[in-house]
């Protein structure tokens, strides 16, 4: 309903303190500013309103335009206001402990209906619950909710989350061996698969590169947490610099978990079922087990991206031929057997 042909417009007023809004309804400004003045206590002599939204003033045509139940700005004749920013700015100036700070932001939060001001407000609540400087579970309970009771560190989980993915790959090549029908390629990739199952525990699954505490060449975070988009498949960085630190919140720590070490050269179209192909006609000792290994659990071949860079369609990337197969040593060249055997991808 709009102010014209005399009928009231309802509109939710406040002062440039409070974020408490008051319902007023008037049929002009003039009646507007003498009601709003009395009821938030503001001198009525200079007194004006502008939007709460990006701190339009309000004019009498203006105000006469307005949507019922517009939310509007009481400010006094030395005040201004440029929007939901002043808010903001406000909030961080005060002296409040994180916790106050927090509840206010929350209180801001409260029924607004602006999307983008509830991005803004979103991601400044995000930032003020920010607790990734503690690390224990007696420091943080609330971060280690729903996380089995064995684990004592926020970097000794992430570790733990990191393994499980890894281990989840191994996992793929194991059940590839369902798929072999010849007895003798099953028995070579059961070889392989063991070798590369070693290799792993070897590396203690890769687990460092969640883990903050581990050295920079080791971990894919700073040493506070934070972990970078690295782009999708094709892409040298992340066009949207997407960022999150998992060790900030719980909330953090669960949307990490939609995030994806993807792999460049495509684990199941492409490694995995040439690793099947070249077992068709050689042995598991003629195969750079090493080279299969870095593109199925390194950073060689993985990149850590978020849930909208990872791209699940077909990466047409093929493994590097040169480099399938082991180097022959110089007992493997002085081998009679070894004479006229071609090593070549069938």
């Amino acid at each position: 309903m709009f102010g014209l042909f005399g009928k009231s417009i309802p509109v939710k007023v406040r002062s440039y303190s409070e974020s408490r809004k008051h319902g007023v309804a008037a049929k002009d400004l003039k009646e507007l500013l003498k009601k709003a003045c009395k009821a938030l206590q503001v001198p009525h002599s200079g007194a004006h309103v502008c939007l709460y939204s990006d701190g339009t003033k309000v004019t009498e045509e203006f105000f006469l335009t307005l949507p019922d139940h517009t939310e509007l700005v009481l400010l006094s004749r030395e005040q201004t206001w440029s929007g939901v920013v002043c808010d903001i700015g406000q909030l961080l100036k005060t002296d409040q402990h994180a916790d106050g700070l927090i509840e206010a932001a929350k209180g801001l939060l409260s029924g607004e209906r602006s999307p983008k001001r509830r991005k803004i407000l979103t991601d400044l609540l995000q930032s003020l619950e920010d607790r990734s400087e503690l690390e224990s579970r007696e420091e943080d309970e609330e971060w280690f909710r729903g996380v089995d009771a064995r684990f004592k560190t926020k970097s000794g989980y992430m570790k733990f989350n990191c393994e499980s993915r890894i281990r989840g790959y191994m996992k793929e090549v194991d059940d590839a061996t369902k798929t072999i029908q010849k007895a003798k390629v099953r028995a070579e990739f059961l070889k392989t698969s063991k070798c590369l199952a070693e290799m792993l525990k070897t590396a203690r699954y890769n687990g460092c590169y969640f883990d903050r505490t581990e050295k920079e060449p080791d971990r894919l975070c700073t040493k506070e947490g934070w972990f970078t988009c690295q782009g999708s498949f094709d892409q040298d960085v992340c066009q949207s610099l997407h960022s999150i630190n998992p060790y900030g919140s719980r909330e953090s720590r669960i949307i990490f978990s939609t995030w994806n070490l993807d792999h460049r050269i495509e684990k199941k179209r492409t490694i995995i079922p040439t690793l099947l192909e070249v077992l068709q006609n050689h042995r598991t000792t003629d195969v750079n087990l090493t080279y299969f290994y870095r593109l199925l659990f390194t950073r060689e071949n993985l990149k850590l991206v978020h849930i909208v860079c990872h791209k699940k369609g077909a990466h047409n990337l093929l493994c590097d031929t040169k480099k399938i197969f082991r180097k022959a040593s110089n007992t493997d060249k002085g081998n009679p057997k070894n004479k006229g055997k071609k090593r070549r991808l069938m």
